[in-house]
């Protein structure tokens, strides 16, 4: 029976599920990073002792240069990589101020729902694409 540190350790993430008049926001990763060239709902990493709602707005400030006004939970995943188990709470910004923008060099679209299926997504986002899917939103 394999030992849970053989799976690597967890990583806590937080992510936003941003939507704006029938479009969401997806960032596509840099190329040198984990999972490089795949999109994905911006976010990261939780400090230890930090909120989620406190960590969404730092990440989504610090990738995006946006102030969370309002958000709420969307779905949480949690996803076994072969070296590490990542816990990704996503949370819908139901309001925002200012105009997102890739601020570490990252590429940002606003794409129909529908579309979604023809990005390239990391598996741990595939559940959400799925659920923006099945809620009709487009």
């Amino acid at each position: 029976m394999p030992s849970t540190a053989a799976k690597g350790k967890r990583i806590d993430v937080v992510a936003g599920v941003i939507l704006r008049d029938g479009h969401v926001l997806i960032a596509r990763r840099p190329d040198h990073l984990h999972m490089g060239g795949l999109w994905e709902f911006p976010g990261g990493k939780r400090e230890p002792g930090e909120t989620i709602r406190s960590a969404l707005e730092r990440e989504l400030h610090e990738e995006l240069g946006i102030h969370v006004l309002a958000e709420e939970p969307f779905m949480t995943v949690t996803h076994q990589y072969p070296d590490k188990c990542v816990q990704l709470e996503f949370r819908s910004v139901t309001a925002f101020a200012g105009e997102p923008v890739g601020r570490e060099g990252q590429r940002v679209a606003w794409v129909m729902c529908s579309q979604l299926p023809g990005y390239d997504f990391p598996e741990a986002n595939v559940p959400i694409v799925e659920a923006l899917l099945q809620r009709g939103l487009s």
